[in-house]
């Protein structure tokens, strides 16, 4: 591996014009296919195999033309302090709102609040609900002005109007504030870590031409592939993250290569033969990690991940091809500033600096760090213990928005439940064709069973109201709505969803019909429990998976456990300070979170898989270095010394860089978005600070040789991926150069390498190196 990628990296610096124009061509074609591509469609939510999409299904096919998921608005009309909404003038501005709202070309319906009785008893608050024949995404700007504009009229009569649902959703998203935020700081932490604005802008420069080409892609085949609006997101928050970091690592060993004396080339070379091949498998890792989402079974979910897992391969390639031949366009400029100026490059890997004098410090007291960082992030873990899941609604979102201001008025006029009815959709026609009845009408009443089903509904406890059913057109299947006392996220209302399903066979021996509840509610509820009941086994194929590639890079049976258990570790804490400030609120109103409530059902999953990703970056950056010391004949404590010499400065940039990016998704309103953002952020400090600064070390300085020990027979069946470079070492100490003088051999007979100033390895070293060339034939 440590070979191939070596001469990979001399390739690349040497055809440095050639690789530039192949990366520039690629970004240019993906460009105008991404602007000539059809619009991003938008197949909603769907998670097969749960009760309420199951519903949702049936509702399309009984009733077409009514799309059991097209966007809906929730109008609320509140009178004047002491008056009624029933009064004359308000009445007529209530009635005229609704009739503008009816008349919209992609509405299906708008019900009057005064015929459908949707009037709260005391006759101050009523709301009108507005249904749309397309989804909340296929709305036009036609129909959301529309909408605004009804809103506004009403408003200027003196009423209150307020109005959630899925037709406000303005897209979401961070809309590029969090990526300027995070590429702003990454620069500083850039900028601080190398000394030289080429060597901070370097890795930015390559991960955003990375992200360009990733996000180029996904649009470009996002109808073919019937990837939504939503699925870059994730790719272009892990792309740019990692870009930054891939890059990074390579530009760091190149400078180190430099100062060991190594022309510019043979220092690119060995830059991607040894941290290119940690690039590689550390990107790897992450790819299984995004690849095992579709373990979960939630599709959308599923195209995230793997749109995701192609960002991290553009990333790597790019890390392995583009940073060399950036290198190759300007080889001194990324060095120090005192080094271009003197001509002096200063080794700053064999000399003491803060990675050392830190590793030296854990090797002191190996135990007490270990059960420090331990205990604490034990500690820290303990509230996950507590966690609900659940899929926050607009109760969550912030009183300034005008759905939150319309859940709260519903909620005071009508119950907290009413905002999360549930649905219930009785199926005489599918009952009848399970038992093989010919006429299904001859053997089920359709009309009774569903009064039936409603009226046992309905004396369930917990339970305010049922809405009459209403029929579709052959008669064989009915709705209803079924009004809970609690509201959507409260552990009630999911006790009660479980209830009312339990009393399914005995309703159905009685009326020969079925039933099935569903509602954006239950829907919620389903979701939390096949998530939760996919953990597990996501848990496990990643981690497995994860464990095998780490076995065979760095040839240990107990690094690869530890590395597991850290992450495990440090995701558990991270879980459990989610739960502290969003659930709980503690310190809440720090991050601005106005509502606490369920953490988002998607959270533990999207943590285990972005963060376990990450975590074993970090893994493989630093304790591949330990082991590159240990193979070349330090000894254990030494080795750990090395690897925190060498890697620990470049490791926490790269953790600022990832926390700056995902910190950065905390300021934005939309409480999802800030609940993932602060999730990821105090994960990568767990893991980047915690496991793997302190708990690393600590473990492998208690377990000495031992860590590194791998049986005999394990050994010979595993694969030598050489990750440290153990080959070119051996092939530097024996001074062959057959493959730099054949390489560059053949650029002469191509006519290239003729001009000093265009080779910079043609032109003379910076004073003060060794000055090892390459020989030319």
């Amino acid at each position: 591996m440590a070979t191939f990628l070596y001469r990979v990296g001399r390739l690349a610096f040497r055809r440095r014009w050639y690789v530039a124009l192949v990366w520039a061509a690629v970004l240019a074609a993906v460009g105008l296919g991404a602007l000539k591509a059809p619009g991003a469609s938008d197949d909603g939510f769907s998670m097969p195999g749960i009760e309420a999409q199951k519903a949702f299904d049936l509702m399309e096919q009984r009733f077409p033309g009514a799309t059991a998921d097209g966007a809906t608005a929730r109008v609320v009309f509140v009178a004047p302090g002491g008056e009624k909404v029933t009064a004359t003038e308000n009445k007529r501005a209530v009635e005229k709102a609704v009739a503008d709202l009816a008349d919209g070309p992609q509405v299906a319906s708008a019900v009057d609040p005064f015929q459908a009785k949707a009037v709260s008893k005391d006759g101050s608050t009523a709301y009108a609900s507005v249904t749309y024949k397309v989804a909340a995404n296929d709305l036009t700007d036609a129909s959301k002005t529309r909408l605004e504009r009804a809103i506004d009229t009403a408003r200027d009569s003196g009423l209150t109007v307020e109005a959630g649902g899925s037709a406000m959703d303005d897209g979401g998203g961070p809309g590029g504030v969090a990526e300027v935020i995070g590429v702003a700081i990454a620069a500083v932490v850039l900028l601080v870590t190398f000394g030289s604005l080429a060597a901070a802008g370097l890795p930015l420069l390559t991960a955003l031409i990375g992200v360009g080409v990733s996000m180029a892609t996904i649009l470009t085949l996002s109808q073919a592939l019937g990837l939504s609006t939503t699925t870059g997101t994730l790719a272009m928050m892990l792309g740019l993250a990692v870009g930054i970091d891939y890059a990074l690592f390579v530009v760091s060993r190149y400078r180190e290569e430099r100062a060991k004396g190594r022309a510019p080339q043979e220092a690119a070379g060995l830059a991607v033969g040894t941290a290119g091949s940690a690039v590689v498998f550390a990107g790897l890792t992450v790819i299984i990690a995004l690849a095992g989402l579709t373990v979960v079974g939630i599709p959308m979910l599923t195209k995230m991940g793997l749109a995701a897992a192609g960002a991290v391969v553009v990333a790597v390639l790019i890390a392995l091809t583009l940073v060399p031949a950036f290198l190759g366009f300007w080889p001194n400029a990324v060095l120090r500033r005192r080094a271009r100026k003197t001509g002096r490059i200063e080794d700053e890997g064999t000399r003491n600096n803060g990675g050392s004098r830190w590793a030296r410090f854990v090797l002191r007291r190996p135990l007490p760090v270990l059960l420090l960082g331990v205990v604490g992030l034990g500690a820290l873990a303990v509230p996950m213990t507590a966690l609900q899941l659940g899929m926050p609604g607009d109760e969550a979102k912030s009183t300034s928005t005008t759905e939150r201001r319309a859940y709260d008025a519903l909620a005071e006029a009508f119950g907290p439940g009413f905002n999360g009815p549930l649905t219930v959709v009785v199926d005489a026609k599918g009952a009848a064709d399970a038992k093989g009845d010919a006429d299904p009408k001859g053997t089920v009443d359709p009309k009774r069973a569903a009064e039936t089903v409603a009226q046992q509904i309905g004396r369930t406890e917990g339970v305010v109201s049922v809405s009459p059913p209403r029929f579709n057109q052959a008669g064989d299947t009915a709705v209803f709505q079924v009004v809970p006392s609690t509201s959507p996220t409260d552990e009630k209302t999911k006790d009660l969803v479980t209830t009312i399903r339990g009393e399914r066979p005995g309703v159905e021996s009685k009326t020969g019909a079925t039933f099935e509840v569903t509602g954006t509610t239950a829907l919620n509820i389903d979701i939390s429990d096949k998530v939760q009941a996919a953990l597990i086994p996501y848990l496990v194929v990643v981690v497995g998976l994860a464990i095998v590639l780490l076995l065979v890079v760095f040839r240990s049976l107990l690094v690869p456990l530890k590395a597991a258990l850290g992450f495990l570790l440090s995701v558990l804490a991270s879980l459990g300070v989610v739960v502290l400030v969003f659930q709980q609120g503690h310190g809440a109103g720090l991050l601005g979170v106005e509502q606490t409530g369920p953490i988002m059902s998607l959270m533990p999953i999207f943590l285990v898989g972005i963060v376990f990703g990450l975590a074993m970056d970090y893994e493989v950056f630093l304790v591949s270095r330990m082991r590159e010391a240990y193979v070349h004949g330090e000894r254990p404590d030494e080795a750990i010394t090395s690897g925190f010499r060498h890697s620990a400065r470049v490791v926490v940039a790269a953790a600022l860089i990832m926390i700056a990016v995902f910190a950065g998704f905390i300021g934005e309103s939309d409480s999802m978005i800030k609940m993932i953002g602060f999730g990821l952020a105090c994960a990568v400090l767990f893991d980047a600070f915690v496991v793997r600064m302190a708990i690393v070390p600590a473990v492998l300085a208690l377990l000495g040789d031992r860590a590194w020990w791998l049986p005999k027979w394990l050994d010979r069946l595993l694969p030598n991926v050489d990750v440290e470079g153990e080959a070119l070492s051996r092939r530097q100490e024996a001074g062959q150069g057959a493959d730099q003088g054949a390489g560059q051999g053949a650029d002469q007979k191509a006519g290239q390498g003729t001009d000093p100033q265009a080779d910079p390895e043609a032109g003379p070293h910076l004073a003060g190196t060794p000055g090892r060339e390459v020989a030319r034939t």
